[in-house]
């Protein structure tokens, strides 16, 4: 799948380099999000709800963390600190939970409550009634479906006004920024003179990929039970971390090579628009599709999954504050990523919790 998703972000990219530069990073980001959102539609056709919920948060946590320590790190092994724009880090941690706690600006917190909130919400509604006697269990799933499809239109639309946001009225602040990153990039004269591919090739690669990893997906998603119950590896392992590592490495390879050539402006805009692709639009599309299909797929996360991306958003957030980088910072985020990383192996299963229960 790896190297199907790659093509898929080189066709994209290569595409992107014949529009507007910030309606290219738009296309080539939901270019970027076509593998996983072909991995969720696989899985909602499989039933893999758990899988799904994990590996939406995963996604999250592996772009915010992982991509971005790692893009914090290759930039600091050339550039002693490497400087990024306010407005690219303020417009896109203002969708997520970052500007409630650290943004200056009151419209960043209004714009946070539309995703932080909207795909925690769920959860905490499910925390609450439970154990009061309010409702049956049954009564209260039900309930909390419901309450996530109502948030996944809310949240969807926060998205496109975010997507109009960068496209149509502020555009012109985006595309001054990323002009001026543009000049800075090492291998510019080298990108300039090597050959590029044509329209119709861009979309030939694109479709012979997106083909590619459909096949893959499902063999892929067929594959997971075998690798649960044979191999002894936690769902909470399988969504958060091993998933998002295979269908985000492409995207964060192209983010990384951005910040090694100092274009950290180009490296955030990919970081923290792949976030807030997952999390305002990818994540409500397979609640909407599960409600489509007749399917209970809902946004009532683990406690875990919710308390580590409260605290990765935190991190991230605060290391953002000051619109500079280095590679203490990126270190920083990979040692918080791997510590999930440990306590998603060890999480038990329900069935083995069931299990023990049983037994008792």
């Amino acid at each position: 799948m790896v190297p199907c998703a790659n093509l898929i972000g080189f066709a994209g990219q290569e595409l992107a380099r014949k529009m507007p530069k910030v309606f290219g990073i738009l296309l080539e980001t939901t270019l970027g999000s076509v593998v996983e959102i072909i991995l969720f539609m696989v899985l909602l056709s499989h039933d893999e709800f758990a899988v799904i919920q994990a590996a939406i948060m995963g996604s999250i946590l592996a772009t915010l963390l992982l991509c971005l320590g790692l893009c914090f790190c290759a930039g600091g092994i050339r550039h002693p600190e490497q400087e990024f724009d306010e407005v690219i880090s303020e417009v896109g941690s203002g969708l997520l939970l970052t500007a409630l706690v650290f943004g200056d600006s009151p419209s960043n917190s209004k714009l946070t409550i539309s995703s932080g909130l909207g795909l925690a919400v769920p959860t905490i509604f499910y925390v609450a009634v439970d154990g009061t006697g309010l409702a049956t269990l049954p009564e209260l799933d039900e309930k909390v479906t419901q309450l996530s499809r109502v948030a996944s239109i809310f949240l969807m639309a926060a998205y496109l006004i975010y997507v109009w946001f960068q496209a149509h009225s502020h555009h012109g602040i985006f595309d001054a920024i990323l002009a001026e990153d543009e000049q800075r990039d090492r291998d510019r004269h080298i990108d300039l003179v090597k050959p590029k591919l044509t329209f119709t090739e861009c979309v030939l690669a694109l479709t012979i990929s997106v083909a590619l990893v459909t096949i893959i997906a499902i063999g892929l998603v067929q594959e997971i039970p075998s690798i649960v119950e044979a191999r002894h590896v936690s769902e909470a392992f399988m969504g958060l971390i091993l998933v998002p590592l295979v269908e985000k490495a492409a995207e964060h390879l192209t983010a990384v090579d951005e910040a090694w050539d100092d274009q950290m402006n180009f490296a955030l805009s990919h970081v923290l628009g792949a976030t807030i692709q997952t999390a305002l639009f990818n994540a409500p599309l397979v609640v909407i599709v599960g409600w489509g299909l007749g399917k209970s797929m809902n946004l009532h996360f683990e406690i875990f999954d919710i308390v580590v991306l409260v605290l990765a958003i935190l991190v991230v957030g605060n290391f953002l504050r000051d619109q500079s980088s280095n590679y203490l910072e990126g270190s920083l985020c990979l040692v918080v990523y791997c510590i999930i990383a440990a306590g998603a192996y060890y999480y038990p299963n329900a069935n083995t919790q069931d299990l023990v229960f049983t037994n008792e």
